[in-house]
């Protein structure tokens, strides 16, 4: 009689996480642990969130290595409830895919995907848009400080980097963010809205994600207030290549107005968790 090898089980933390979730998350995590069976990863993943990205997403892939900072790399694909081909686009490519049926929201497949990375045993965890404005061979960079223990979470920065994106307002609300930003957290940062950074996997545990939407913010703020050492890397921000879908972000006053709503309700959330736990300095100890 042949024994089959016994299945590797996810984490019983992974599985209560998971029950935070609404059903479409939790059926879609539910299909992609069975067909990526937990534990069973590489030491880096890249989670790529895609809502209606058939032109790009496979080209995002391709450029991905296979190995970033010494260390095998596999991508996740977090599909938020798209439309088109944007799953069967990733999956032909090599990603490996959670397919959510519903649109959820960047913010909640984002969550997702970190969740996933380490329930398959992700060390470190980078993110980069599914659309080809970032370049993925920047991902290296930007996670080699982190392997070398020098940090927990890399900001990629377009102003520190290049910016060669040709909307003059979606350039000065950066400015001005990342002013804001800054003056918040008591620690300069100069692209609070940047689609490329990396992380160690602990971080996207350690810290709360409620935004629906808007995660990149509340991710930044809420590392840099729980103690993390935050840096700064530069990175490259290209206009959308020809073929693209349009920008989901809506007009850019909304845009802004959401943002800073993000921005503002993120810091005054963690203030209060540092104030009740009976801390006062807001800036990390930690950072060099």
């Amino acid at each position: 009689m042949t024994v089959e090898a016994e299945k590797p089980v996810a984490d019983p933390s992974i599985q209560a996480e998971l029950a935070a979730f609404g059903t479409p998350e939790r059926e879609a995590a539910a299909a992609f642990l069975a067909a990526h069976p937990p534990g069973l990863g590489a030491p880096v993943a890249v989670v790529i969130p895609a809502y209606n990205e058939e032109p790009t997403v496979a080209g995002v892939l391709e450029e991905i290595p296979a190995e970033l900072a010494g260390l095998a790399a596999e991508s996740i694909v977090v599909v938020d409830g798209s439309e088109d081909a944007t799953a069967d686009r990733a999956a032909a490519a090599g990603a490996l895919v959670c397919d959510v049926r519903e649109h959820v929201g960047q913010g909640i497949v984002l969550k997702l995907g970190y969740l996933l990375a380490r329930a398959r045993g992700a060390q470190f965890i980078g993110t980069i848009d599914a659309d080809g404005q970032y370049i993925a061979r920047e991902l290296e960079p930007l996670l080699e400080p982190l392997v070398a223990g020098q940090a927990d979470f890399a900001n990629g920065s377009r102003r520190l980097g290049n910016e060669l994106t040709t909307d003059p307002v979606r350039h000065a609300g950066v400015i001005f963010f990342g002013g804001l930003v800054s003056l918040l957290i008591r620690q300069r940062i100069t692209d609070p809205a940047c689609g490329i950074r990396a992380m160690r996997a602990e971080v996207t545990k350690a810290v709360t994600l409620n935004q629906q939407q808007y995660q990149t913010s509340e991710l930044l703020i809420a590392t840099a207030m729980n103690g993390f050492r935050v840096i700064e890397v530069p990175t490259t921000m290209r206009d959308r290549p020809d073929g693209a879908t349009t920008t989901k972000k809506g007009p850019n006053l909304l845009y802004g107005m959401r943002f800073a709503r993000a921005v503002l309700g993120t810091w005054r959330r963690e203030r209060s968790a540092l104030r009740s736990a009976g801390r006062t300095r807001l800036r990390s100890e930690k950072i060099q």
